[in-house]
C-alpha cells in the first residue's frame, strides 16, 4: 500500500484571493498528488471574507475529497519546514492530506440533532454513519458558543470507546453567528463540523495542559456537584491555606492568579506524575463554609491536587510530554501533525511567537503541521475525551 502523505502551507497575504493562491499552489506542489483530506485554517482578519473562503479553494482543489476548516484568532502553519504561529495578523493554513486505505466520513452537527443523554450507543452511531469496529479517529471543530460540545465528546466515547477524539473551538469573534466552521462546500455558523478517519491511520495525542503540582494529593470527602465540600474530612478552604502558606514567595504570588485543580483520572494509580490530572479552573470559594468551586462535577473518593501555571512551567510540560511521546514510541515516523492551542497561550503566555510550535518540531523536525488558536482545547486525558483551557493539544498522524 502506498505512503500516507501530509503537506502544509501557510500565506500571510492580506488579499484572500493570494492567500488561497499561494496555500494551494504550495501544498499541492509538496503533496504532488491529489488530496483524499484537506484542513483550512483562516485568521479571524478575513471574518467578513468567510462567505468566500470554500468558492475559491474548490476552484483550485478540484480533485479534492473531504475539506473542513473554521477560524481562529491564531493560525498555524508550516513554513518551509519551519513551523510558525501567526497572532493577531492576516494568515491561512492548508493541510493537504493522501492517505491510502483511509476511509474520510465528514459531518456537520448541530447541537439540537445531539442525541438524548440516556440514548444507546446506536443514536450516536446513526448520526456519524460509522461503524465502532472501524475503530474512527475523530477531528472536531467547533462552535464555541454552543452549549452542547461537553455532550458530544460524551457521547462519542460512549460510542465509540477504542477512538481518539482531538480538535478545538472556533475562535475570533465574541459574536454568536460571526464564527466560521467549513466543511466540503458549506459555511456553517454553528454547530459541529468534522471528520470520522478509519482504516489505515492513527493518531497519536500530547495534551499539554501546563501546569505543575503543589502540595500532595487530597481524596474529596464531600462534594456537592462542582463543590468541594471536604478534602479528607477538612474544609478545602482551611486545607488551601495551610498549603499556601507554605510554599515560596513566587509560588504565593503565583498562586494569586493562576491556582487550578487536578483531577486524578485514574484512582489505582498510585504515583502520579504529567498527564494523570485533568486540569480545571477553581471559580470561587465560600469563606462562610470553606468550600471551593471547580470548572467540573467532582465526586467523594476522587483525589485532587492543587496545581500553578506559568510559562516555565508549560514549557517544561511539553518538553516532559515531547520527550516521553519519543520513548514510547521510537520508531514511527509520522506523515504531519496538527495543533490546536490556546488564545492565552502563544506570545502571551511566553512573551514571544512560535514558543510551543518550534518545540514541537526540534523533537520532531520536517514534520507539517497546521492548526489554529482557539476559545478551547479538545483532547484525551485518562482514557476519556475532555474540553480544555490554556492548553496545546498535538495530533500526530501515521499510519499504524
Amino acid at each position: 500500500m502506498a505512503l500516507m502523505q501530509w503537506a502544509n502551507a501557510v500565506s500571510t497575504r492580506a488579499s484572500l484571493e493570494a492567500a488561497v493562491a499561494e496555500v494551494v499552489d504550495k501544498a499541492s506542489a509538496l503533496l504532488q498528488s491529489p488530496a483524499d483530506l484537506g484542513l483550512v485554517f483562516i485568521s479571524a482578519a478575513f471574518t467578513s471574507e468567510y462567505p468566500r473562503l470554500l468558492p475559491l479553494l474548490q476552484e483550485k482543489l478540484r480533485n479534492i475529497k473531504v475539506l473542513i476548516g473554521c477560524g481562529g484568532g491564531g493560525i498555524i502553519g508550516t513554513n518551509q519546514h519551519a513551523v510558525q504561529e501567526f497572532e493577531g495578523v492576516p494568515a491561512l493554513s492548508l493541510s493537504l492530506a493522501q492517505l491510502p486505505g483511509v476511509k474520510v466520513t465528514p459531518f456537520h452537527i448541530a447541537a439540537e440533532q445531539l442525541p438524548d443523554p440516556d440514548s444507546p450507543p446506536k443514536a450516536w452511531v446513526d448520526l456519524f454513519g460509522v461503524l465502532p469496529a472501524e475503530q474512527p479517529q475523530f477531528i472536531l471543530l467547533s462552535d464555541p458558543f454552543s452549549s452542547g460540545v461537553n455532550d458530544l465528546l460524551q457521547g462519542i466515547d460512549y460510542a465509540y470507546p477504542s477512538s481518539i477524539t482531538v480538535g478545538g473551538l472556533a475562535s475570533g469573534s465574541q459574536t454568536p453567528g460571526r464564527i466560521g466552521l467549513f466543511c466540503n462546500d458549506k459555511l456553517y455558523r454553528s454547530g459541529t463540523v468534522g471528520v470520522a478517519l478509519s482504516g489505515n491511520i492513527v493518531l497519536d495525542t500530547i495534551v499539554a495542559q501546563g501546569c505543575r503540582p503543589i502540595g500532595e494529593p487530597y481524596r474529596v470527602s464531600a462534594s456537592e456537584r462542582n463543590i468541594l465540600l471536604a478534602l479528607e474530612e477538612q474544609p478545602p478552604l482551611e486545607v488551601l491555606r495551610d498549603l499556601i502558606s507554605s510554599l515560596s514567595d513566587a509560588d504565593r504570588q503565583l498562586a494569586e492568579h493562576s491556582l487550578f485543580i487536578g483531577v486524578v483520572r485514574d484512582e489505582f494509580k498510585q504515583n502520579l506524575e504529567h498527564g494523570d490530572f485533568l486540569i480545571r479552573n477553581l471559580l470561587g470559594v465560600d469563606p462562610k463554609v470553606g468550600a471551593i468551586a471547580v470548572a467540573d462535577l467532582v465526586r467523594p473518593g476522587q483525589r485532587i491536587q492543587f496545581h500553578l501555571r506559568d510559562a516555565e512551567t508549560s514549557a517544561d510540560d511539553l518538553e516532559w510530554l515531547l520527550q516521553r511521546y519519543q520513548q514510547t514510541h521510537p520508531h514511527v515516523s509520522p506523515a504531519g501533525a496538527l495543533m490546536f492551542s490556546c488564545l492565552g497561550r502563544g506570545e502571551m503566555l511566553y512573551g514571544k511567537p512560535n514558543f510551543d510550535s518550534q518545540l514541537f518540531s526540534s523533537y520532531m523536525p520536517n514534520i507539517p503541521v497546521g492548526g489554529f488558536f482557539g476559545n478551547g482545547e479538545i483532547g484525551p486525558v485518562g482514557g476519556s475525551t475532555f474540553l480544555h483551557g490554556y492548553t496545546s493539544v498535538f495530533a500526530i498522524c501515521r499510519q499504524p
